[in-house]
């Protein structure tokens, strides 16, 4: 089977869409969507892979299309203005599909985009994840909500989003999501970690 790696830039600059990149190295860093920054394909990857719902362990089926994923957010811990979740992706298809690397995830509501610094988390790093139909994979959510800078102390710190799109890796479709968590402080920051088995 041959298989083609086409860099995320490449598609972003065809497609001219918003896309989360995959099977990146660990980094610490930040990005406000849409990204363009380089990726290699999950079968390229030095890592082993984590299989949830398959046995064997292999890397099984193609990569998980946003077509075919239901996805969630959920809270998952809080305390002193923190906020804890997981963003949880279902294969909601027929036939085993693999993840890798890190989603896209951008804060949304009635009146569009709302703002959102994603911080993309070395722990747990990027490695490919097979999901067997109705099998889960899940990503590490992490924010404030205390007012940070010029942001207001009375009321909220931002516009309050209700959903949010969030883009598998290696993907140009989003997953939407219901956000029901509040407001995101610090000019919408979030950390988010790359997928792991649920």
């Amino acid at each position: 089977m041959t298989r083609r790696l086409v860099p995320c830039g490449l598609v972003l600059a065809v497609l001219a869409a918003v896309t989360a990149c995959g099977d990146r190295t660990a980094e610490v860093g930040s990005a406000t969507l849409p990204t363009s920054a380089p990726s290699t394909s999950a079968s390229s990857s030095a890592e082993p892979s984590t299989t949830a719902g398959n046995a064997g362990g292999e890397v099984v089926g193609k990569r998980c299309a946003a077509a075919s994923l239901k996805g969630a957010v959920e809270p998952t811990d809080a305390g002193a203005g923190n906020r804890y979740g997981k963003l949880v992706f279902t294969n909601a298809g027929s036939a085993p599909c693999t993840l890798s690397g890190y989603s896209g995830f951008q804060l949304q509501n009635g009146s569009g985009a709302v703002p959102t610094k994603l911080e993309r988390k070395a722990d747990p790093g990027p490695k490919p994840v097979t999901l067997a139909p109705g099998a889960k994979a899940v990503a590490n959510l992490h924010w404030g909500v205390v007012p940070a800078g010029g942001e207001p102390v009375t009321g909220p710190c931002q516009p309050e989003p209700s959903k949010a799109a969030a883009i598998p890796p290696d993907e140009t479709q989003p997953v939407n999501v219901q956000w029901t968590l509040g407001p995101v402080c610090s000019g919408g920051r979030i950390e988010i970690s790359a997928f792991y088995p649920a």
